[in-house]
């Protein structure tokens, strides 16, 4: 007899199995879908269930960060993301009607990408199909009913929509079940934190006033101490005039009631309110006269700021709300959610692979954890006293925001640092450039271009020596672990190798927006990893002794 998710006894006959599948995904949300499309680019069989029968209809998360377009890039995603995707130019921010500021959202111009919304079912849609298209699909009405691990493996019991339950074998599991994770619930993570008072109403709805397009829309009334006495926020969406809007509930302070685990997170299970209902609440908070039609969806929902003590234990692993939740303020959930299961995800496939060793896997809660505790706790801080709450210069602050900041300087798979001090260092992003020529192509590509379809680290080699790139090349095809080397040649000088004496693929850096981007200290050597991060920096001349000490941080088998 078996204890099941709902608080009751569950006795269906179980089909027992053996090890089905490298590893379970639970939760098929943007998160689940990324952490199985990263597995299954790198060659890793996966299942991904998910006890909803169909996929939600929802605009939950609906901001899109330039660094999760520049991770969906590299995994050929981004381009359908882009197809269907609105800009977000910038914030107008009102109080009692008359606008106080007006946010630009401006990124440097090496940044490929600017910042995007495209409501959740939407997100989910495109990486279902980008799923398919690798030969997997959502299980839907499957949930995980209870697992356990021991040193070889995970036992998961699953239930289908029909009753019938199955009991399957694989090497790992990732939970990226939500708020309420039965797979953080039964690793017994604590998830320390707490709610905000207030409840929210969210629609979907078209909005027809005079308004630009393009802007977040945030709208205030001030209390009678000066304190904020409602908010109003509409986030554009695809369509003419559409909005996600979102605003107090008003004369409710109690809210929906909590769920029976005590988080207080996310939609309520009852009936939102109507376009009536919407339309009370912005003809009191809009700044210029609005007319709502056109209601998708609504519900009521609430916000808690939590996160785990560790983001795995053993052969499981939690990711995204299941590991950190807290204000939607600045779109961060989603995408710190879809790092996580990029970070987590090249690595489970190098040790199902067998050319890394598991101690790899602690490196995700190291490098992630860290990165989720910031983001909870700037959003609750910009949640309660705005941006302006942290000192950063506007151009810090956007990069921050755009989650291009990201890195992982000092953790255990940063190497030494080489080169100027400003450089970009191991565990920094790996900046974008454009301006890479070749001698076919009658057009720049940027460097993303160039590493978008290669799935393992690609090890970048700029320099104009032949002998020291040959030797380098040499160094690169002798490592372990499938390197791939890519040539990167000065722009605009004479004596380089020619085109294809290298046995690699060669760039001119005719621009010079690569040497500008990397500074290289001469002939110098970078790692980038597969979530686009560097692992290592090195000169050329030392390439092997580079390459030996960054897959032995990966725990590579020699």
């Amino acid at each position: 007899m078996e204890y099941g998710t709902a608080g009751q006894y569950w006795e269906a006959p179980v089909a027992h199995t053996g090890t089905t599948t490298d590893v379970l995904i639970v939760g098929a949300g943007p998160v689940g879908l990324s952490a199985a499309g990263e597995l299954r680019r790198h060659g890793v069989h996966c299942r991904i269930v998910d006890l909803s029968p169909a996929r939600p209809p929802y605009a939950k998360a609906v901001g899109i960060q330039p660094r999760t377009l520049e991770l969906w890039d590299r995994m050929g995603l981004v381009r359908a993301v882009l197809e269907a995707a609105v800009p977000l130019r910038g914030q107008l921010t009102y109080a009692d009607g008359r606008e106080t500021s007006r946010l630009e959202l401006e990124l440097p111009p090496e940044v490929p990408y600017g910042f995007a919304a495209l409501p959740q079912y939407e997100t989910e849609r495109l990486l279902e199909e980008y799923l398919a298209g690798l030969g997997t699909v959502v299980e839907r009405g499957t949930g995980l009913v209870s697992f356990t691990q021991d040193r070889d493996g995970v036992t998961a019991r699953l239930r289908a929509a029909s009753g019938a339950a199955e009991e399957v074998r694989v090497r790992y599991l990732v939970g990226c079940d939500g708020a309420h994770s039965l797979v953080r619930k039964t690793l017994g993570l604590s998830y320390e934190g707490g709610a905000f008072p207030e409840s929210y109403m969210l629609g979907d709805v078209v909005a027809d006033w005079d308004l630009p397009d393009g802007y977040v829309v945030r709208s205030v009334r001030r209390a009678a101490d000066g304190s904020t006495g409602d908010v109003l926020v509409c986030v554009p969406l695809p369509g003419a005039g559409r909005y996600r809007m979102s605003m107090r509930v008003p004369s409710a302070p109690a809210g929906p009631a909590p769920a029976p685990d005590g988080v207080a997170h996310g939609l309520d299970g009852g009936d939102g309110p109507d376009l009536d209902g919407l339309q009370a609440v912005v003809d009191r908070l809009s700044p210029r006269p609005a007319r709502l039609s056109g209601l998708r969806w609504s519900s009521v929902f609430r916000v808690s700021h939590r996160i785990v003590d560790r983001y795995g234990v053993g052969r499981v692993f939690v990711a995204g709300d299941a590991a950190h939740i807290h204000p939607p303020t600045g779109a961060q959930g989603m995408n710190t959610g879809v790092q996580d299961a990029v970070n987590l995800g090249w690595k489970l496939a190098l040790v199902v692979r067998g050319e890394a060793g598991p101690g790899l896997l602690g490196s995700y809660d190291a490098e992630r954890r860290p990165v989720g505790e910031e983001v909870v706790g700037r959003t609750v801080r910009h949640a309660t006293r705005g941006i302006d709450a942290d000192p950063d210069d506007s151009r810090t602050l956007m990069l921050r925001e755009a989650q291009l900041l990201v890195g992982y300087r000092g953790g255990p798979l940063s190497g030494v640092p080489y080169g100027p001090v400003d450089a970009p260092q191991p565990g920094d992003r790996a900046p974008d450039c454009g301006g890479l020529t070749t001698p076919v192509a009658a057009y720049p590509l940027r460097l993303l271009d160039v590493l978008r379809g290669r799935p393992g680290h690609v090890v970048l080699l700029y320099g104009e020596d032949a002998a020291g790139l040959a030797g380098a090349v040499a160094e690169v095809s002798r490592a372990p672990g499938g390197l791939c080397a890519v040539a990167v040649l000065p722009g605009g000088r004479a004596g380089a190798p020619p085109p294809g004496s290298l046995g690699v693929p060669m760039y001119r850096d005719a621009a010079g927006e690569f040497a500008r981007l990397y500074l290289p200290d001469g002939a110098t050597g970078f790692v980038v990893r597969p979530d686009g991060q560097l692992g290592a920096r090195f000169p050329l001349g030392g390439t092997g002794a580079a390459l030996a000490g960054y897959l032995t941080a990966l725990s590579v088998r020699w």
